[in-house]
């Protein structure tokens, strides 16, 4: 283009700067005429966006305002194609993030302090979080059914609602009546910080630098003196059987023989088992209870009875012997020093390790017995990956994602926590003989500080009730 054409060319466009102060009669705008309006009697195909609802513990971040720029972009893409799309928005307002945030936010602690107290304090932080986060939704211009809290398809929609809490017990109590729920005591992920179960989606891995300790353990039948590699000496009190691996031709002499653990004086068993791998420490491998997901595991395939030293306080117990009452490093500490003592470390080496901590916390978690209720998934593995067989997926590492995630799943879904602001498991007990009350649907309950919807128990015509005190999983909302 020559000189003379550039200075004659004049663009038709003005070019301006975005006024910020045009944006609340916009939203106004959209507000008053319905725009983006979820009609579910309208005919036509609908499209619907699962909004999963941010927690606004604190104001949202700008990963979450990412996330929902993209669902905006579809939702609004799917209208002008014409479909009728479903898109919510929802706060998240449950569970242990706005408990954590709530104990740092004012010096306080959860189990310290009466729980009415203490859910008022979470209730002012979700106040003020929840409004900014509202108002940082709209200043992004997002395409939301509605800003206002309806309890119908499309409206907005918070987690402590009372009408949403309702219906998230009526799901429990269906459950329950189905079937598909049972309280029992297992072995489960407890964060000592959070005092409180966590499922495994909750736990988290770190990577860091630990201590190996190779210990003298003595044989029984033979006398002689062989090393074991451990990382948590403090669990040689729970200690109940030694692995070698089948090809170590080290160890075969002594297969069904006994070692006699250090300090406690107590035989275990010698056995061959494929998970002691001969090139890590000495190539053999104390089993204990429990010191990570592997001692749960061969505990279990080999149906042996474990010997549990850690309480849910994260202190040792009266199984832990001199180490009773102090606190798992503490114990580590001590004992390694014992054995110093007595010349039974050889060594230590320096290792990396994958530990797994809470993901709220990030303190190492423990596994304890703890009684609580689970919601039977292991039974409707292979039914989910048949439906999943079945679904269009528009990215196959999303299939994949979903059907690792099933065959990794080998448990019940532990659905109980020991925390203050969620859901309340609607569940009284008598106080007699401890039969378990349901209550029918339709409302919303709070037994640990109501009374529960009888007179007197169906079995044995007491009529004093114990409400239960623990909360849902923040998930099975």
């Amino acid at each position: 283009m020559s000189d003379n054409k550039k200075a004659k060319f004049k663009p038709k466009l003005k070019e301006k700067t975005w006024n910020p102060s045009v944006e609340p009669l916009l939203f106004k705008r959209w507000q008053d005429k319905g725009i983006y309006k979820f009609d579910k009697y309208r005919k036509g195909g609908i499209f619907s966006i699962d909004t999963p609802p941010p927690y606004v513990n604190t104001p949202i971040h700008i990963g979450q305002a990412y996330t929902y720029v993209w669902m905006d972009i579809f939702a609004r893409y799917r209208r002008m194609t014409g479909y009728n799309v479903l898109f919510p928005i929802g706060l998240d307002k449950n569970g242990l993030p706005v408990e954590v945030q709530a104990e740092k936010t004012f010096n306080i602690t959860l189990h310290e302090m009466p729980r009415e107290e203490f859910i008022e304090k979470c209730k002012k932080i979700l106040k003020e979080s929840g409004n900014r986060s509202l108002d940082t939704f709209k200043r992004l211009g997002l395409s939301f059914n509605s800003w206002e809290l309806r309890h119908e398809l499309g409206g907005l929609y918070e987690t402590d609602d009372p009408e949403y809490r309702r219906l998230t017990q009526e799901t429990f109590i269906e459950f329950w009546n189905r079937g598909l729920i049972y309280e029992d005591e297992k072995t489960t992920n407890y964060c000592p910080v959070c005092r409180t179960t966590i499922s495994d989606a909750e736990v988290e891995y770190i990577e860091e630098e630990t201590d190996l300790n190779y210990i003298k353990f003595k044989v029984k039948e033979t006398g002689e003196e062989v090393l074991i590699a451990t990382t948590r000496p403090e669990l040689l009190c729970a200690c109940r059987v030694v692995l070698y691996n089948p090809t170590d031709e080290r160890y075969k002499h002594l297969e069904g023989k006994h070692v006699i653990v250090p300090i406690y004086g107590r035989q275990v068993k010698i056995i061959t088992h494929p998970y002691a791998k001969p090139e890590f420490g000495s190539g053999l491998v104390m089993i204990c209870s429990f010191g990570d997901y592997s001692d749960i595991r061969i505990l279990r395939e080999l149906n042996l009875e474990p010997i549990y030293a850690i309480e849910p306080d994260g202190t040792m117990n009266e199984n832990a012997g001199p180490y009773k009452g102090l606190k798992v490093e503490d114990a580590r500490r001590k004992i390694i020093a014992d054995l110093k003592a007595g010349d039974l470390l050889v060594k230590v080496e320096r290792i990396r390790q994958r530990k797994p901590v809470c993901w709220r916390s990030k303190n190492p978690i423990e596994f304890v017995p703890m009684k609580e209720f689970y919601l039977k998934q292991v039974k409707f593995k292979d039914e989910i990956l048949r439906i999943a067989d079945e679904m269009k997926f528009f990215a196959p590492e999303s299939k994949q994602i979903l059907i690792d995630w099933v065959n990794s799943i080998d448990i019940d879904w532990v659905i109980s926590r020991r925390r203050y602001y969620g859901t309340e498991i609607p569940i009284w007990y008598c106080k007699r003989c401890r039969y378990i009350y349901v209550p029918e649907p339709g409302r919303y309950y709070q037994p640990w500080k109501e009374k529960p919807p009888l007179k007197k128990c169906p079995k044995c015509g007491c009529t004093e009730f114990r409400g239960e005190d623990r909360t849902f999983d923040t998930w099975f909302d």
